[in-house]
């Protein structure tokens, strides 16, 4: 959720420093950051009340403030801030006696696990309520802008409400040749329909009350002359005035609506497959999300992906794959109901809008898809291929605010059928699990930078060149509260969420330069590779401190190398370039990792000081094939033009090593070799025969 991500304003009513304290590491402990005021005077609480604060904690008793004195100043001033109240006793009265004096809830001092629960349930709750207040700003911003478009639209435009005009702009009273809004108040648009078309515009009427989206009706307009032109009316919901109308934009025929309607059925096709194209099926996603929340009707969206599309591609080409995406969306459009909404959404994937229907209702009927697609055989160009599909299926429902959100869960559960052939349907429970996760891999985090408990562990890099170095990587790991490792990657995707990338960057460096000190006292020549993260690449202030620690520990700056990805790079180009020269001014080594993956890994080379590169494990997979040394070997050859030393990861046997070596690399580094050790020990001199 985005408010685990801001930092917690927090007020506490409490006389003990330290019971003040052990409040806000509660705090810290469950991943939040806190940024705390803790109240001395009712002078003192009218002050910090002319800032914003997300919550207060009060004490059963205060000397310098009584609680609901406190409660009484917020309610006064009419801020919004929830209020917990701590109680010495789990008395029913006292509860309630403090929940009638406003505050949001109360509950015993000393139950902690309960505060933070009810103080996160709290600031949801404000997150909510802001959000809400935001939105109704914005909504009345809108209205204004409608209205000012409204007024001035060249189209004719007016809202009905029971049949009877409620508002018409000036195009509208231009073309019925009304002087004034005040004429057509009250009157009923039937009135200004041709007698003839009359009781079709009733019945068009009575019926469209129910209805939903767009709809279109021709008729005869009279105007306030008695003059008649013909007119095509187009029919949408709306609100005015806060009231449910209808709106109706009037345009005089023109002899075109048959080219206008072609023209608009076109914008919104696939010119292959006929079915919608992506902007009109989000735009769908919308109107139905619209019905979800403010009708409570429920829709059901299926994200069909077409398994090993490139390699299809490689196989039958794009002439090819235009016929079987053509075949697929025939079939697809047979499948399923006609008031199914069907859209190419990408090159390899379709989407399907069922409304009225939840996901766990539609698991049955697309199984038996899959089975259909499968056994299907596509005729392309006289050739028989066969496909099968990976579906992700996630549910529009009252919660569904967004549209976007369910396509990006249901893509994800797409994304995560990896042998394809199979449905996955979102589970709300899965989120609420990642994101409890999540929040406790950050208390972690914040419990290891404490009590300085992160592990640091050393793999080896080795040169098959001769070197006078001895090259490790320091890599940080995570020990949970059970003994099991946190996962790397949920490790850094937590502390990046959490804004702790950097203070753990900075740990991770002092470490390393304590350790590698040591270690170079005992007569090793060893140098570390630390890696940086993007929080460390825009942080103006690293290379100023890295400078004063270097010097403190004596180390020579060139026994360190600084390393960061390539994706890292390219994002944060303007940097990396002003670091990386940074660095080298320092003395210090430098080092771009996963290398090769862009469109132009040359180019961001270009622009960066660095000594080492370590080329993306890609290049590494699958040496036994002639496709792959080559290309390995002509990014090596490019690399080494221009003097970079390289390193190839992920060594994962020694049938690749005559490989390695044939392509010219520096460095290797792997489990093969050895995997990550707590000590530096591993023997380099084993490797100079």
């Amino acid at each position: 959720m985005a408010i685990d991500k801001k930092t917690i304003r927090l007020l506490i009513l409490e006389d003990s420093q330290n019971e003040a304290e052990r409040l806000v590491s509660l705090f810290r402990n469950a991943g939040r950051a806190t940024r705390v005021h803790r109240l001395s005077s009712s002078d003192d609480l009218n002050e910090a009340l002319q800032q914003s604060w997300d919550l207060l904690i009060c004490a059963p008793s205060s000397e310098q403030l009584a609680p609901n004195e406190a409660i009484g100043a917020i309610r006064r001033q009419a801020k919004d801030i929830p209020v917990i109240q701590l109680l010495a006793d789990n008395d029913s009265d006292s509860i309630t006696e403090a929940l009638m004096l406003g505050a949001q809830d109360a509950l015993p001092q000393g139950e902690d696990e309960r505060l933070v629960l009810v103080a996160k349930r709290e600031l949801a709750n404000l997150e909510e309520r802001r959000a809400r207040r935001a939105s109704e700003v914005a909504l009345r911003e809108a209205e204004k802008r409608c209205q000012l478009l409204l007024d001035s639209s060249v189209d004719a435009i007016t809202y009905v409400h029971d049949g009877m005009h409620i508002y018409a702009n000036r195009a509208y009273l231009e073309l019925f040749a009304y002087e004034d809004a005040d004429e057509l108040e009250g009157m009923p648009m039937i009135d200004l329909i041709g007698s003839s078309d009359q009781s079709s515009f009733k019945d068009f009427l009575k019926n469209y009350q129910s209805a939903e989206g767009s709809a279109e009706l021709n008729c005869a307009g009279i105007k306030a002359n008695g003059q008649s032109f013909p007119a095509q009316m187009s029919f949408s919901p709306a609100t005015y005035d806060g009231e449910p109308c209808i709106q109706v934009v009037i345009r005089a025929e023109t002899g075109n609506a048959e080219l206008e309607e072609k023209l608009r059925e076109i914008s919104s096709q696939d010119l292959v497959t006929g079915l919608f194209n992506r902007t009109h099926f989000l735009e769908l996603m919308d109107n139905a999300a619209e019905r979800a929340v403010n009708a409570g009707q429920p829709s059901s969206l299926a994200y069909i992906r077409v398994d090993r599309y490139a390699s299809l591609l490689a196989d039958i080409g794009l002439a090819g794959i235009d016929i079987l995406l053509t075949d697929l969306a025939n079939l697809l459009r047979a499948y399923f109901s006609a008031d199914a909404q069907l859209a190419r959404f990408g090159d390899d994937v379709f989407t399907v809008l069922q409304p009225g229907v939840s996901p766990e209702s539609t698991r049955e009927h697309l199984s038996n898809l899959l089975k259909k697609v499968e056994g299907h055989l596509f005729d392309v160009s006289g050739r028989t291929v066969q496909s099968t599909l990976s579906i992700g299926v996630a549910g529009l429902n009252e919660k569904t605010a967004k549209a976007q959100e369910v396509v990006d869960r249901a893509h994800r559960c797409a994304d995560e059928l990896s042998d394809g052939n199979a449905i996955k349907l979102f589970n709300p429970a899965d989120e609420l699990a990642a994101a409890a996760s999540r929040g406790n891999i950050v208390a972690m985090i914040q419990q290891a930078l404490e009590k300085n408990s992160f592990r640091l562990l050393f793999q080896p890099i080795i040169s098959l060149r001769g070197d006078s170095f001895e090259h490790y990587e320091a890599l940080l790991r995570l020990i949970g509260p059970q003994g099991e490792e946190v996962p790397p990657t949920e490790l850094f995707s937590a502390a990046k969420e959490a804004g702790l990338a950097e203070k753990i960057d900075r740990w991770v460096i002092l470490n390393s330069i304590k350790l590698l000190a040591d270690h170079r006292s005992k007569g090793h020549n060893t140098r570390l590779f630390v890696h940086l993260s993007t929080a460390s690449l825009q942080d103006q202030t690293l290379l100023p401190w890295l400078s004063v620690a270097l010097k403190a520990a004596r180390l020579p700056s060139d026994s360190l190398v600084f390393q960061f990805s390539e994706p890292d790079a390219i994002a944060y180009l303007k940097q990396a370039k002003a670091i990386t020269q940074g660095l080298n001014e320092l003395h210090c080594k430098t080092a771009l990792t996963q290398f090769g993956c862009s469109l132009n890994p040359f180019n961001t080379l270009k622009h960066l000081h660095i000594d080492f590169v370590k080329v993306d494990s890609s290049f590494s997979q699958d040496l036994s094939q002639a496709e792959n040394q080559e290309a390995l070997k002509t990014l090596l050859a490019s690399l080494h033009s221009q003097a970079k030393r390289t390193i190839v990861p992920f060594v994962e046997s020694a049938s690749v090593l005559a490989t390695l070596w044939q392509a010219g690399v520096n460095y290797i580094q792997g489990h093969y070799l050895q995997g990550p050790s707590q000590s530096m020990d591993y023997d380099f001199s084993a490797g100079d025969e």
